[in-house]
């Protein structure tokens, strides 16, 4: 199908958000003979999943691994699911296995590849005790495996609270929590059951793969996809504001006819799918973008943010005795989980390296990359320099990152046993900064509100939420969100 020719400013949908969920819903709907427009306040797509280059190297950001793994013809994972709703074939995403994964914490290292035979086998060999207690809390969390996802959601449950109902050792309980909420959890301390077992699923049942060309290889089918089924995309078209009916407030329910670019140009459309998170949606409704909530009972901001710390090795990884694509790890045996006191906070995160995946001959494996992902105060980096469009030039915010860098590559070393540092060429970092720039979250919290619309609906009759505030999260996850916020809401296929 070729590309739309008619000139008129009225859609079938409007899409805030080049993310992987906003592209995915616009795939979803396109595909639908709907027309559609995605509407990308920055000149890439991708969202916080996105990349860049630095000399002549391209640099992921913010994607890890793609979770819920699936080989193909394995027709009920959420994968080659999403995969048929967006009429994509699995060799499309050039997917490649993870050769294993670790949780490092100083009880003990459980080691895993993909598949819950191999995470449970993990588990027992370095607490052999927990055996009926595991096997027990492994059982509660398939039971609830398909009412996790259902759209309605339910009130906050615990997820450390229902390990400990389980009889899980407490140390045991930390190591299990240490990779959901750092992939996946806008609480602190906690999350939510039902997040919980979304995220087990992802990491653990299915398991982690990659495509070699990193996540450029996702933008990039789904922004061809989406162009193929007519599809209209726009960058470095900032959202203004949403256009409310002028009777909005006399009906029930009230309703948006569109939006407002920030340079004046109104676009109208009979449904508008936002992926900037509930507040930072609710914002859009106020007639001065500078107004509107900062928070509020319905929406409380996440208070979750992170550093990212890259660097370009001289040599393969596996040469300096590095054989895991993921290593979660926290230096102390209880795991914090909240936004610290200082600029960061080092002693636990996530150290990636991309090599570590089974990559099919005679294609090459990534460039030699480490990444470490560490939880960050976004309050004292924004303290540094609060205008958002020159704190790049502050030196008092190339300072931070100086300042910083050390002690989480320090803690990154004594984790691995292995020094990096001399082997270094290029290093980058990413800060809360950074993302609060890239997503408008005004915290720059990666994972959104604590509090998730999980149906997508807002107050708003023809306005919905998809991705992060709609609770799925990864990459898996943000797609899904987009198909199923079109299917629900626009296509009537739920």
């Amino acid at each position: 199908m070729t590309a739309r020719t008619t000139t008129d400013n009225h859609y079938d949908a409007i899409i805030i958000g080049a993310g992987m969920s906003g592209l995915a819903a616009g795939v979803r709907l396109a595909m639908f003979d709907k027309r559609v427009v995605i509407l990308e306040q920055h000149g890439k797509l991708g969202g916080l999943n996105s990349y860049y280059k630095k000399h002549g190297l391209e640099m992921d950001v913010g994607l890890h691994a793609v979770t819920n793994y699936a080989p193909k013809g394995v027709r009920r994972r959420p994968l080659n699911r999403l995969l048929r709703q967006l009429r994509l074939s699995h060799d499309e995403l050039d997917l490649a296995e993870q050769v294993a994964s670790e949780i490092r914490f100083p009880q003990g290292i459980i080691r895993f590849a993909n598949g819950f035979e191999s995470f449970r086998d993990g588990v027992l060999a370095t607490f052999p005790s927990q055996r009926d207690a595991f096997d027990r809390f492994a059982a509660w969390v398939a039971e609830r495996s398909t009412a996790a996802l259902q759209t309605e959601g339910r009130d906050f449950v615990s997820a450390r609270g229902v390990m400990h109902e389980a009889g899980l050792d407490a140390a045991l309980v930390e190591m299990l929590l240490c990779p959901v909420q750092y992939y996946g959890s806008a609480w602190e301390h906690d999350i939510d059951f039902d997040q919980f077992v979304i995220m087990w699923e992802a990491l653990f049942v299915e398991g982690l793969a990659r495509p070699r060309e990193g996540v450029r290889r996702v933008i990039r089918r789904l922004e061809d996809a989406y162009k193929s089924h007519g599809g209209e995309l726009e960058l470095k078209a900032r959202v203004a504001r949403l256009l409310r009916e002028e009777n909005g407030q006399q009906l029930q329910t009230p309703r948006v006819h569109g939006v407002e670019l920030a340079g004046g140009q109104r676009l109208y459309a009979d449904t508008v799918i936002s992926t900037a998170g509930l507040v930072e949606t609710q914002r859009l409704l106020c007639d001065d973008d500078n107004e509107g909530p900062e928070s509020s009972d319905e929406a409380p901001l996440g208070r979750l943010s992170f550093v990212e710390a890259m660097a370009l090795l001289d040599r393969p990884v596996r040469e300096l005795g590095l054989d895991t694509a993921i290593v979660f790890f926290s230096t102390s045996e209880r795991f914090q989980y909240r936004r610290p006191d200082a600029l960061v906070d080092p002693t636990s995160g996530v150290i990636c390296c991309p090599e570590h995946y089974r990559y099919e001959p005679p294609e090459p494996a990534p460039p030699p990359l480490v990444r470490v992902t560490t939880q960050a105060n976004h309050e004292r980096w924004r303290a540094l320099d609060p205008d958002e469009r020159r704190y790049k030039q502050n030196p008092a915010y190339t300072q931070a990152k100086q300042t910083v860098f050390e002690p989480i590559w320090q803690c990154a070393e004594q984790v691995l046993g292995v020094a990096l540092r001399p082997y270094m060429l290029e290093t980058d970092m990413f800060t809360p900064l950074t993302i609060q720039k890239f997503t408008k979250h005004p915290t720059g919290a990666v994972y959104g509100s604590p509090e998730k619309r999980r149906d997508g609906r807002t107050d708003y009759a023809n306005l919905f939420l998809c991705g992060t505030d709609q609770g799925f999260l990864g990459i898996t996850g943000a797609m899904l969100s987009g198909i199923t916020v079109a299917n629900l809401h626009v296509l009537g296929r739920g």
